[in-house]
């Protein structure tokens, strides 16, 4: 049988421990780590989410390039059927169609 190598999968011993091993975190502790510390890969310059405000479908779009994304943004403020956020390295933008409109 030819393909990746098997690892087990360790779940049991996590299951058995007892809850005293593990620290628990609150909500302001998970929103400050996951939330407000994301991270792309280096090789990721931008991600663009696109939600249709009128189907409610969401279509994720990842960039390598900057020229790229930059296209996809000026194609996508002509449209005023849709909101987005685009998120890189630094920052998050959310552009929804009321902010196209001023």
């Amino acid at each position: 049988m030819s393909g990746k190598k098997y690892f087990p999968n360790n779940w049991q011993e996590y299951k058995d421990a007892p809850d005293d091993m593990f620290h628990s975190h609150t909500f302001e502790e998970v929103m400050s780590w996951k939330v407000a510390g994301w991270e792309l890969p280096s090789s990721v310059c931008c991600v663009i989410r696109v939600t249709n405000t009128k189907t409610k479908k969401v279509k994720e779009y990842t960039y390598q390039k900057f020229g790229a994304a930059q296209n996809k943004v000026a194609e996508l403020m002509v449209n005023p059927d849709i909101e987005f956020a685009v998120c890189d390295h630094e920052q998050i933008h959310f552009v929804t169609p009321a902010d196209l409109e001023n």
